[in-house]
This record gives C-alpha cells, sequence and structure tokens, in this order.
C-alpha cells in the first residue's frame, strides 16, 4: 500500500508515462484480506473524500508525501463508479475520478493496424470522442505522440493545467484518457513534453473543431447529431459513372464570396445567434457568412447558374486568411470561420438536395510551421522530415508530410475517407500534387536528395497517392478524386491496377496556359498561333482532363479573365464569351473561379467580397446570362461530355485556317448518332459564307451562339439555322453555308424532326420522272 516516494514525485512532477499505476483504485492485500487503496492527486485540492453513492458512505483521503497527493483504503469487495468531494478554495465539487476508468474505444487491434499504416478509420479512435465507460458519459482522448516523455489533456475544464488530466502510453506510443462528465463543446489542447521535459501545447491533429483564429484550441465535437436527408443523392451518386456525366464547377471561397455586416447577428436553428468572426482587419466592418446562411445564398445562386458541383478552396481550419485555406493546421476540423461541423453537414446536406456536387480541396503535401500544429509535434520531427532537404518547401514556408512513415500516411489518407464518411463530400481536388511527386521540386542542385534509385520521383508520395485513391474508389464508388498536376508524370488519371496514380480527373494545366496566352494576344497576332489552339488535342487522349480556370490565374498582378482581354471593352466581353464557349465544347470536364461568370473586373481579393455590384450594369447581367444558358446546353447535349476521353468523341472538322482563326470540330454522343457542329470564330472579322464539312445532309438549327443579343453581341447568326448543300468540302459529301459571327463560337445540331419532315414532303410531293 506504500508508495516510494520516488513514484509519488514522477506523478507530481507530470513525469509518468502510465498515471493509471499510482492513481485511481487498486486492489491489495491487507492482513490476508482484499481492500482497495484509491490514490488521487489533485493539485490546490485542501481535502479529498471519496464517495460511494449506492452505499451513501464517505472515505476522508489524507495526504501522503505531498500537500496535493491524497490516498484512502476502502473495506469493499467491489469498487466502481465512486465520485472525489474536493475542497479547494472554500468550494466543494464533485467529480468521477478519471483514473477509475479503463478506456475500452481502442483496442490493441486497432493500434496494430495504426502501427502499420493500414486503420482506414483512424479518426473514430484518434481525437476527442464523446462515449459512455460504465454508464458514465464523458470525452476519450487519444493521441500519437510516440517520442513524448508524459502528454496530458488541458483545456477550460482543468484551468490549463497539465498536472490534473495526464494521459496513459499504450503501445506505440499512443496516449489516452477518458475524462468523465466532460461535455461537447469543451476547449482542450494536448500538453505535450519531450524527453528533456521541454513543454509543447498542441492542437489535436484528429480534433473535429477548433476555435475561430486567433485562437487555437480545439473544441470537443459530435459529428453523429446531424440527421441526413441526402439519401437518394447519395444512392444515385454510388451508381454514377462520372466520366461519361457533365461535370461544370463553380470553384468558390467561401471567406470572400461575400460577407455580411459584422453588426448583423447570424441566427443559429435554435433562435439564438452566433458570435460573429470578423473578417480581419482589412475589412472590419464585415463577417463572414455562416455555412448556414451560405446555404441560403450560394446554393440557389450556383444552381441557377446552372454548375453541376461547387468547389471549395480548403475548408479544413488554417490559422491564416491569407493562405486562402492552403496551409492547414485543422486536416479534421471544417473551418469554425463559418460555424460547427453541423452547420458544414447542413451545407452539404442542403447542396446535394438541390442537385449539387461538393469538391473539396484538399492539401497533402505539405502543412505550416504553425506551433500549435504538426510540427516538432512531440518534440521530434514526427510528422515531417528531419533532412530540410526532404522535409521543407522554402518557397512556401511550409513543411513536408514524411509519406514514408506508415502512421503519417495512415492520417493522411484517413483524413481523405473522413470528408466523404461524415460530411458526405462527393470529390476532393488534390492541391500542388507536383510538389508532392518530385524530389527536387523548386530546389537548386545540393539543395535535394534523390530516391533509393538516384531518381528525382518521389517514389513513397507516389504509393501514398496510390492508396489513397485506392481506398476513396473501395469505399465511395462515384465519388471525384481530381489531381492539380502540372508536369508530364505518366498515367495521373489511369487507375492503380494499370499502374496509375488513381485520380479519375487531371487539371490540365497547359491547355489554361495555351488558352490565356493566345487570349491575351492582339487578335490580328493570333494567326500565328493557331497551335495555341489546336495543340491540347494531340494529348488529349493520354490522361482524363479538367479545363480549368481557376483562382490562381487571377491573382499576383495577372488581372482577372476580362483585364486579360485585348480591346474595348465589347471585344474584351466578346473575347470572355468565347473563350468559355471554347472551353465548354472542348473534351474535358469544366471549372470556373468566382466573379468569372458576370466578368468581375478586379483581382480576387482574399479580404472583401466578389464585386457584387457590377450585376447592376448590363453587360455583366447578360454575361452571368451568358454563361447560364451556356451551362445548359452543356449539360443537356451528352455530345459535349458523354464521351470527353475517347476518340470517337472528338473530329476536326477544319483547324488549319490559320489566317482567318477559325476552327470547327464535331462533338458526337456516346449513346447515339447525335453529334454537335462547333464552329470557333477567334477574331473580331466576320466571315459570310463560310462554308464547313458536316456528316449528312438535313436541317441544322442553330443551338447556341455567343454573339447572340441578348448576351451583349453584334446578333450575327445563320437565322436559327442552315440546311447543308450536297457540296463537298472538308473530305465531306455535306456542307454548311454559314455566317460566323466576330469572336464568336456557334453551335449547331441536325434537327433530324425537321429534316424527316422535310423528306417527307419531297417524297409525297415528287413529280413523277423528276
Amino acid at each position: 500500500m506504500t508508495l516510494a516516494l520516488e513514484q509519488i514525485d514522477r506523478i507530481v512532477g507530470n513525469k509518468h508515462h502510465n498515471p493509471f499505476e499510482i492513481l485511481g483504485p487498486h486492489q491489495v492485500k491487507e492482513n490476508g484480506k482484499n481492500v482497495w487503496v484509491v490514490r488521487s492527486y489533485i493539485p490546490n485540492a485542501e481535502s479529498v473524500s471519496v464517495m460511494i453513492p449506492d452505499a451513501r458512505q464517505e472515505y476522508m483521503m489524507h495526504s501522503e508525501h505531498h500537500p496535493h497527493f491524497f490516498s484512502c483504503t476502502i473495506d469493499r469487495s467491489e469498487l466502481s463508479n465512486y465520485q472525489l468531494k474536493i475542497t479547494e478554495g472554500g468550494h466543494e465539487r464533485v467529480i468521477y475520478d478519471p483514473y477509475a476508468f479503463t478506456s475500452p474505444l481502442l483496442s490493441d487491434f486497432d493500434i496494430h493496424l495504426f502501427a502499420e499504416g493500414n486503420h482506414h478509420r483512424i479518426y473514430e479512435k484518434l481525437g476527442a470522442h464523446p462515449i459512455e465507460v460504465e454508464g458514465i458519459k464523458g470525452i476519450y482522448f487519444a493521441v500519437w505522440a510516440p517520442n513524448a516523455r508524459n502528454v496530458s489533456v488541458i483545456g477550460d475544464f482543468n484551468y490549463w493545467d497539465g498536472r490534473k488530466h495526464q494521459m496513459a502510453r499504450r503501445e506505440n506510443g499512443i496516449w489516452e484518457l477518458f475524462i468523465p462528465e466532460l461535455k461537447v463543446g469543451a476547449s482542450y489542447k494536448y500538453e505535450i513534453k519531450n524527453q528533456d521535459g521541454h513543454p509543447y501545447e498542441k492542437t489535436d491533429p484528429y480534433g473535429f473543431y477548433q476555435e475561430p483564429r486567433p485562437k487555437t484550441a480545439s473544441i470537443v465535437a459530435d459529428l453523429s447529431i446531424h440527421q441526413w436527408q441526402d439519401e437518394e443523392w447519395m444512392e444515385k451518386r454510388r451508381h454514377s459513372d462520372l466520366l461519361r456525366q457533365p461535370i461544370s464547377v463553380y470553384e468558390c471561397h467561401l471567406g470572400s464570396w461575400l460577407h455580411a455586416a459584422a453588426n448583423e447577428p447570424a441566427q443559429l436553428p435554435d433562435g439564438t445567434t452566433s458570435p460573429a468572426v470578423i473578417v480581419s482587419d482589412y475589412n472590419p466592418g464585415a463577417r463572414f457568412l455562416t455555412y448556414r446562411e451560405l446555404a441560403d445564398k450560394l446554393i440557389p445562386y450556383v444552381q441557377n447558374l446552372g454548375f453541376t458541383h461547387i468547389e471549395l478552396l480548403p475548408i479544413s481550419e488554417h490559422p491564416f486568411d491569407g493562405s486562402w485555406g492552403y496551409q492547414v493546421t485543422g486536416y479534421y476540423a471544417p473551418t469554425s470561420r463559418h460555424g460547427s461541423p453541423e452547420d458544414f453537414m447542413y451545407f452539404v446536406d442542403c447542396c446535394h438536395q438541390a442537385g449539387i456536387g461538393v469538391i473539396v480541396d484538399w492539401v497533402p503535401g505539405h502543412f505550416p510551421k504553425d506551433g500549435h500544429g504538426l510540427p516538432f509535434f512531440d518534440g521530434t520531427h514526427l510528422y515531417e522530415h528531419a533532412d530540410p532537404r526532404k522535409g521543407e518547401h522554402k518557397e512556401w514556408g511550409t513543411l513536408i508530410f514524411n509519406y514514408g512513415r506508415n502512421e503519417v500516411r495512415n492520417f493522411l489518407y484517413a483524413n481523405a475517407l473522413f470528408w466523404f464518411d461524415k460530411y458526405h463530400i462527393d470529390g476532393i481536388r488534390v492541391d500542388a500534387v507536383s510538389s508532392m511527386l518530385y524530389l527536387d521540386y523548386c530546389r537548386e542542385p545540393g539543395e535535394w536528395v534523390a530516391n533509393q534509385y538516384g531518381g528525382r520521383e518521389n517514389i513513397e508520395a507516389a504509393d501514398f497517392l496510390r492508396q489513397t485513391n485506392h481506398l476513396i474508389f473501395s469505399y465511395f464508388p462515384g465519388a471525384l478524386s481530381i489531381a492539380e498536376e502540372s508536369t508530364a508524370w505518366p498515367m495521373v488519371s489511369a487507375p492503380t491496377y494499370l499502374g496509375g496514380l488513381g485520380f479519375n480527373l487531371k487539371w490540365n494545366m497547359g491547355w489554361m496556359h495555351d488558352m490565356l496566352d493566345y487570349f491575351e494576344m492582339d487578335p490580328w497576332f493570333r494567326q500565328f498561333h493557331q497551335n495555341n489552339i489546336t495543340f491540347s488535342m494531340w494529348y488529349n487522349h493520354s490522361e482524363n482532363f479538367m479545363l480549368a480556370l481557376s483562382h490562381d490565374e487571377v491573382v499576383h498582378g495577372k488581372s482577372n479573365i476580362i483585364g486579360k482581354m485585348p480591346g474595348d471593352e465589347w471585344q474584351k466581353l466578346a473575347n470572355m464569351r468565347c473563350l468559355y464557349a471554347y472551353m465548354f465544347t472542348h473534351p474535358g470536364k469544366k471549372t470556373l473561379f468566382m466573379g468569372m461568370e458576370f466578368a468581375q473586373w478586379s483581382e480576387w481579393n482574399v479580404w472583401s467580397d466578389l464585386e457584387w455590384h457590377l450585376l447592376q450594369y448590363a453587360p455583366h447581367q447578360q454575361m452571368s446570362q451568358f454563361l447560364t444558358e451556356l451551362n445548359y446546353v452543356y449539360r443537356h447535349e451528352p455530345a459535349l461530355y458523354s464521351q470527353d476521353f475517347e476518340e470517337p468523341g472528338f473530329e476536326w472538322i477544319d483547324c488549319t485556317d490559320s489566317r482567318h482563326s477559325v476552327v470547327s470540330f464535331i462533338r458526337r454522343d456516346k449513346n447515339s448518332n447525335d453529334c454537335v457542329i462547333v464552329v470557333c470564330n477567334f477574331t473580331p472579322q466576320p466571315h459570310a459564307h463560310y462554308r464547313i464539312g458536316v456528316p449528312e445532309h438535313g436541317f441544322y438549327h442553330e443551338l447556341f451562339n455567343s454573339d447572340a443579343r441578348k448576351y451583349g453581341g453584334s446578333n450575327m447568326g445563320n437565322l436559327g439555322g442552315k440546311w447543308a448543300d450536297e457540296w463537298s468540302i472538308h473530305n465531306r459529301k455535306f456542307s454548311l453555308d454559314l455566317c460566323i459571327p466576330p469572336l464568336g463560337v456557334s453551335i449547331f445540331k441536325i434537327d433530324r424532326e425537321r429534316t424527316a419532315a422535310a423528306y417527307e414532303w419531297r417524297d409525297n410531293n415528287a413529280i413523277e420522272g423528276t
């Protein structure tokens, strides 16, 4: 029963790796009889007693070698669910003893799977979880810190005192503790001491919720409380082949799409208001919209524009607004700038009920050096490489994950699965894949370390990406995994069983640069750069491409899209319409960044709203209407999306007319004989009687004309359509004699009903012998 002074000192000094060996109830023999010894260390307590509610008994504890280390002997055969009555500062409180509860949540098999990097739902074990143990509700905490001397849970509930809730070490360096009666909403961190006793206060890597910046504590959250209403959407997605469906993505940064006035309260479902999160010192009069407010405003807006998906710039918790979310500290926590985890679930749920998918940007390539985050987590380079030649992005001031460590890989790919599992997202866009794949990315000679074969490829990162994508599609069929990858790394969007990285889409960065370079030219010079327009089809079938005009193209002095265009205001807008129409008719899925839909003039500013005031002017209203109707045509013409990645889906009619900067091509439907004809004029010079070959005879209805008056164009066109002539051109028997509008894209489709009716009339009215 008597403890050595050294054992008590280890508890009092917060140096013990397993306080359960000392504290809590211990059955011992006294005079040949089994009795219980209860020990407790309560800093600042004046007196402590053990209360046994069912027996209505109280046992006074006595100090042992230290004024705040208490013990007593209890002569009972069983001892469970006892309470401690503590007197401190003249006040009494009653608690359940944390060291009287063994933690059942983390099994030896869980630890084994995590150690080998194969625990796909480790987020259900590590972190903070509301559970019930022996009939008592509380919060279970678990954190991986294998090189720590000891770890404690600290928070508002214990005055941030690491001595009060010391954790116990399990195998593989996992520390755990159940704190009874602690509730959802409690703020907490881990106090981690290295082998020299130096303390670090760390946010929970698996924490589900964090305090709004500039605070950095994690908050206990319950992710099971939202009642999902998207069963129909989820079941339909599970059976979908997205590569044969229209995908038109509205890329959005929630923190700068729109704000509310700082003094305007945010209403919660229960009728109360939530604290306003002010945007920044740059915009002190504004606050962030909540996820629920965004559901009311953003979703109908995107739905009316006709987009199929919303892509959110990273919504994982991040400390600095100016990073746009790409320097993540809380990988498992949706940012509290806009509300709680349940609020984000509500946003996603509303998107699905409105028929809109949700894609989130995911950042497994690097993480910031903020002290409360992952760097030097347990006093060692745990999540990052120790060697800066492998572990640091000097250009970004961030650290690189150690993909060769099982537990680190497990942390990351379980995180990807987490967002699909708990938040029902429909896809991820993986940021900066190129920086992960190459060891010499943005490094000079001598600043990087070759792989085991002497090459520059990061084999461990490539294997990690394959495993992540394999797991995503295994657990969540119908999901999207999109790579932002800008190099010639082969088979990025090929299946993992063929040796590919396993993404189902890859951003076509080459197309984007070629297009912007081309459209920034004065139209007269475009005749010398026809290759910019046509080159993408040379490699189009090497990957499953997504065409993206993203946030990166409208910041850092690059100007917004309209500002890149040459000419007067009319020509700038016509160039934009021409670019968008070519993008939506070119093979590949589509992504546009917010503000581009109504021709915002200013660059994107993360601190302020989009320039919504522009929509009071006709040219910007017309651009919005243009994109809405372009989205409609795209979504309702299978020829424009069903064979994006197959050779029969695209055929040039003529791509050689560089003198006029005109191209024409055919897009074909996978499941029918339908096709559309697209004619693009990339100069302000209209062309009358411009003839192109077509596949068959008939009446070709003009489905869409980017130069229509309702879009702000000159209204040149073909009076609704043209009959094909038996006039051979472009190796085709039939052709159309067209009026090609300036800086215009025209889309035609054969009207089979009208054509058949005309043939029938001809046959019925034919004169014998003619």
